[in-house]
């Protein structure tokens, strides 16, 4: 994927305390992705301006439809994503001007950049803002001549090591758009205290109209199952239109890993459970897929020579974040038995080169807090048990968890088993697993041995997993979704926690002391214009430092500013 570049006739705008900052600084603007952006840090909605000084006279009239994104949040810089709409498909390059700036209203301008796109990149820009300062909100616009975008939000990140008190952030994934309204989008674009929104994929989803989801308000562009990169582009296009999408993109920064619908449901390294030969190669699919992901999500483009999305964040000196990838980097095929005997063999679901940097981070991280975000369950998952306990209840009823065992850690011991040796041997503490995929909630004690009835009274967790629920993507059907919730902690002690069917999302809250896990759902997916919490639904969990063991109902947090 070719980089964006500069025009050479930019103009630089910067003020006297950013000076030798921007001027030792190299902006680039790079592939392209979607994600988040943001709102105004006083409580005013973010407004477009007259255009600034030096815009071109004369430009191809353009829209801003998609709205405008931020993501990837480092300490000194952060990524600006946008995408512009030609009112007419001539295929000639845009020159788009992007300028941020230390208030809403623009008057103290510290950035700006001229930023060419064309058609290679479905007319999206991404530009990797540096010279910024941290832990500071930033506005950021675009505009093609008179034409603005709307107005976006982002934050920078403490400097590595320096004392963080607070964190605050949103964990989300799984938004099937025919399943129903974003109000969980809309519910986190509310909360304007967040340093960050984590999306752990399932960003798309893959399907045509009526496979997968059948609200009739809700229909799909491209109308048939996504196969090609214009399908991919054009599917990513529709989701972006979505208001409250944009709302959440354009008021926080997201920092995003893909699951298996960005490309294919139950994909791996060399397939998928959703792709058969008559739908072409899979490579070509995949290669597609990826490259439509990084066109249209604000994250940092890779390098030349891979397309992987396993990487490293910090926070101050209070939180490491290990962002992994579960599912394309190293998976090999799921299994599909659970008694294969297959399944206790040394199977790859990382990969060797990407689980070897997750031990290095795990063992070299210095922060309070080692957060790990990824895709599929980590904890051990035992549903043999579930039908005896609930005699005459079909197992179909409980599809939405046995379908997808093998697809977990579950379907990997032998690779599990070794990275919880791992943190063991190495006396690694405080280590915070944050998961999606599941279209449900769940708070989890980890244990290395799967006899888990033994290893609560007699053994310390080696740490915690937090399960966010999905934004729009069924769970447990009603009933069901209760039976199962009385029945899991029964064979799973290790499980504290469990709801199986409300759409939502978790607010992480983290101090040095303890790192508390708030669980919000939405009141109406069904409607639009619809944002209200179900407070009485509220859950909060939470682990303390040096302890993982969960503590259950615990005091809410309260907003950082």
């Amino acid at each position: 994927m070719p980089l964006l570049l500069n025009d050479s006739t930019s103009e630089l705008y910067v003020n006297r305390r950013h000076f030798l900052r921007a001027m030792s600084t190299v902006s680039i603007a790079v592939p392209i992705l979607t994600a988040c952006g943001s709102n105004s840090n006083s409580n005013r909605a973010p407004t477009a301006s007259k255009p600034p000084a030096g815009s071109p006279v004369t430009a191809p009239p353009v829209s801003f439809i998609h709205g405008v994104a931020s993501g990837d949040p480092l300490d000194d810089r952060v990524i600006l994503w946008t995408r512009v709409t030609p009112d007419q498909a001539d295929g000639g390059g845009i020159t788009v001007l992007c300028e941020v700036a230390e208030d809403p209203e623009f008057e103290n301008v510290v950035l700006a950049e001229n930023l060419v796109t064309g058609p290679e990149r479905d007319y999206t820009v991404k530009f990797d803002a540096a010279g910024l300062l941290s832990e500071q909100h930033y506005w950021y616009r675009f505009s093609v001549g008179e034409q603005l975008s709307p107005v976006g939000r982002a934050l920078t990140l403490p400097m590595p090591g320096q004392y963080a008190e607070h964190l605050r952030f949103a964990v989300c994934s799984c938004s099937s758009y025919p399943h129903g309204y974003f109000s969980v989008y809309r519910m986190i674009a509310n909360r304007s205290d967040l340093n960050f929104v984590l999306h752990l994929g399932d960003y798309i989803y893959e399907y045509g109209d009526g496979e997968y989801g059948d609200n009739a308000g809700r229909l799909l562009d491209p109308n048939h199952e996504i196969l090609v990169l214009d399908d991919y582009r054009r599917r990513y296009a529709h989701y972006r239109r979505d208001v409250d999408l944009q709302a959440v993109h354009q008021t926080h920064p997201f920092i995003t890993v893909w699951d298996d619908h960005e490309t294919a449901d139950n994909s791996y390294k060399d397939g998928a459970n959703n792709h058969n030969d008559g739908e072409g190669e899979w490579d070509a699919r995949k290669t597609q897929a990826i490259q439509a992901y990084f066109e249209w999500m604000p994250i940092r483009p890779p390098t030349a020579s891979e397309d992987s999305i396993y990487r490293s964040f910090r926070y101050g000196d209070l939180a490491d974040f290990v962002m992994l990838d579960t599912r394309i980097e190293g998976r090999i095929k799921q299994l599909d038995n659970p008694a294969d005997p297959a399944r206790t063999d040394a199977r790859d679901l990382l990969g060797q080169t990407q689980k070897e940097w997750f031990k290095n981070k795990l063992a070299t991280a210095q922060n309070t807090w080692k957060i790990v975000g990824q895709q599929v369950m980590f904890a051990q998952l035992q549903l043999l048990e579930i039908q005896r306990l609930l005699p005459g209840v079909p197992t179909n009823e409980f599809s939405p968890l046995v379908a997808i065992n093998m697809d977990q850690w579950d379907g990997y011991p032998s690779e599990r088993e070794e990275i919880l040796d791992f943190v063991e041997e190495n006396a690694i503490k405080n280590m915070v697993v944050l998961t999606g995929d599941i279209h449900s909630s769940w708070a989890n004690e980890l244990y290395k041995s799967s006899a888990i009835l033994t290893s609560g009274v007699f053994e310390e967790p080696l740490g915690v997993e937090f399960v966010t629920p999905s934004v729009t993507s069924p769970g447990f059907p009603d009933g069901a979704a209760e039976l199962v919730s009385a029945v899991l902690p029964v064979v799973n002690p290790h499980m504290k926690y469990t709801d199986l069917k409300n759409h939502g999302f978790i607010l992480m809250d983290v101090t040095h002391q303890r790192a508390q896990a708030e669980f919000y759902y939405a009141a109406n997916i069904d409607a639009a214009d619809q944002s209200g919490v179900e407070s009485s639904k509220v859950k909060s969990m939470a682990v303390e430092r040096g302890s993982s063991r969960l503590k259950e109902d615990t005091p809410l947090s309260r907003p950082k500013f």
